[in-house]
């Protein structure tokens, strides 16, 4: 990824790292129309100071290189539930409500002349509200009780487990069916010939979720749930 300076336009910030969107936002930084001015110039004109500025920005963009670099690789299960814990459940309470205004200004600002937009809305507030209250009852009720089997052989705790597990993978199934259905809609995340930069920016940060709810849904079925079975 680019050094980030003063002089690097916010738009090309925004493709590059697209959560410093939502910094741009709370400072007030037109990072779309006028988004193709150098960060120092856009600081100033919020009369704020740039060099203030940057360092948020590049506080984001350590993070969001970090993440990227963040992966599995041989992990125990007990690490990958930890793993799991602190990339992806991390992400989705962090991505989803931060995407949802953007989603929303999209359908309001562009729905009439794109009525799709209409459709994507839909989706990802189902996909949200289904995504929100997995991730929290494995957080707070399954992999608690996953991490006892692991560690104290709690072997009578397994048909439970066992049809939690099973209720997880339905809920996968049905997130993977709302995400088919999005990028349907979407023509594979195609913009049209007058998306704006919140356009470009909402298909960009949902085309991310996306690849990360893919890869949270196989760490869990395809590596966690196995090992778990071969427990019990």
């Amino acid at each position: 990824m680019s050094t980030i300076t003063l002089h690097t336009h916010v738009s090309d910030i925004v493709s590059s790292v697209p959560q410093t969107a939502d910094l741009f936002r709370s400072l007030r930084i037109d990072f779309c129309c006028g988004g193709q001015i150098p960060l120092e110039n856009a600081a100033a004109q919020r009369q704020l100071d740039p060099e203030a500025v940057l360092n948020q920005v590049k506080l984001l963009q350590d993070k969001f290189e970090k993440y990227q670099e963040s992966r599995p690789a041989s992990l125990g299960a007990l690490e990958l539930i930890e793993h799991i814990q602190h990339k992806h459940h991390a992400f989705l309470r962090d991505e989803l409500p931060a995407l949802t205004p953007y989603v929303t200004k999209l359908a309001r600002v562009h729905g009439e002349r794109h009525p799709e937009l209409l459709r994507v809305q839909e989706l990802f507030t189902q996909l949200k509200k289904e995504l929100l209250e997995h991730t929290q009852d494995e957080d707070q009720n399954v992999f608690p009780l996953m991490v006892r089997v692991i560690t104290e052989s709690e072997t009578d705790a397994g048909p439970q487990l066992l049809h939690l597990i099973t209720g997880l993978e339905e809920e996968h199934s049905s997130a993977g069916g709302i995400l088919q259905e999005l990028r349907e809609v979407t023509n594979d995340w195609e913009l049209p010939d007058d998306a704006c930069g919140t356009y470009r920016l909402v298909y960009q940060r949902l085309a991310g979720l996306e690849k990360d709810t893919y890869e949270h849904i196989h760490l869990e079925n395809n590596v966690l749930f196995q090992e778990i079975r071969t427990l019990l």
